[in-house]
């Protein structure tokens, strides 16, 4: 089948979902949406809406996913394989999920010979919704160059990183670890440096220039956490959720832990104080206020 004549499935019109999938309406693919909360008010101009999961499969040769856990995924991955008469053959999965439950989700879906991918993104919904976004993709090399046209459209970082199933979540995880300890570890020493009589500024413009620079340095402190606004657009229960499957496949896996247990106990008591729906880097405000009076 030729790119221009294949049809494009997406699943989940949320955060992150919503505006990937309005890129890959405006790269002018050929897009049916679903979301379960209302797809006619959430899907992009030049798609079509879709009723049902069913009616996506029915149309659509190619499906992505969005959506906001492991057990979804799979439930939805169920659905798509008791469809009679799938034209879909290809799902990539753009949810952060953990390895297992992508997995599960390979499994379901090649029982019904449909192939399955994980392929987790990051980057935010201001990354999401600019099209600059990373994709981390595992499963068929083949595939992945197959649908190099879709992940240009929505996405500036496309990775192919393994062949199995899982290895994508695992890197995604790696690498949102990572992103929560920088905003947590910045955030303990801003307050220290704070407490020094230093002004924010001064700190974060001598550690961007110096070793210290992080993601957090470079970019949530100075426009989001310096100005007030506290609006990077990604919530913090979902970045403790990826900061709790890591650490629960560390352990699993066996390897050392230590800052890994610190970093998700962190996060857990700040999610247990906030409000549904908070910016994740309210964190500042948990370490600077509830935690500095220990």
């Amino acid at each position: 089948m030729a790119n221009s004549d294949r049809i494009i499935g997406f699943i989940g019109l949320g955060q992150m979902g919503g505006p990937m999938a309005a890129n890959i309406a405006k790269g002018g693919l050929k897009l049916a949406c679903y979301d379960s909360a209302g797809t006619a008010a959430l899907a992009p101009e030049g798609a079509t809406a879709c009723g049902s999961i069913k009616e996506v499969v029915e149309q659509a040769d190619t499906v992505f996913l969005s959506l906001p856990n492991g057990p979804i995924v799979n439930q939805v991955a169920e659905e798509i394989a008791a469809v009679a008469n799938p034209r879909t053959t290809f799902v990539i999965d753009l949810s952060t999920t953990g390895p297992d439950a992508a997995r599960q989700a390979a499994k379901t879906l090649a029982a019904k010979n449909i192939a399955f991918a994980d392929a987790p993104v990051s980057g935010g919904r201001s990354g999401a919704i600019k099209g600059t976004i990373s994709l981390i993709f595992s499963g068929d090399k083949a595939r992945f160059n197959d649908h190099l046209d879709v992940f240009n459209a929505f996405c500036g970082n496309p990775f192919h990183v393994g062949s199995e199933a899982g290895q994508g979540q695992a890197l995604k995880l790696v690498n949102n670890f990572l992103s929560a300890t920088a905003m947590a570890a910045t955030s303990e020493a801003v307050v220290y440096g704070l407490s020094q009589g230093l002004e924010m500024k001064t700190i974060l413009d001598v550690v961007n220039v110096s070793t210290g620079a992080n993601t957090a340095t470079k970019d949530k402190f100075p426009n989001r956490v310096l100005t007030g606004s506290f609006d990077a657009g990604f919530f913090a229960e979902l970045l403790n959720k990826d900061v709790q499957l890591y650490i629960d496949n560390v352990r699993k896996a066996g390897t050392p832990s230590d800052i890994g247990e610190t970093v998700s106990a962190i996060w857990q008591q700040g999610i247990d104080q906030f409000e549904p729906n908070t910016d994740f880097t309210n964190i500042y405000k948990f370490i600077r206020d509830t935690r500095g009076k220990k």
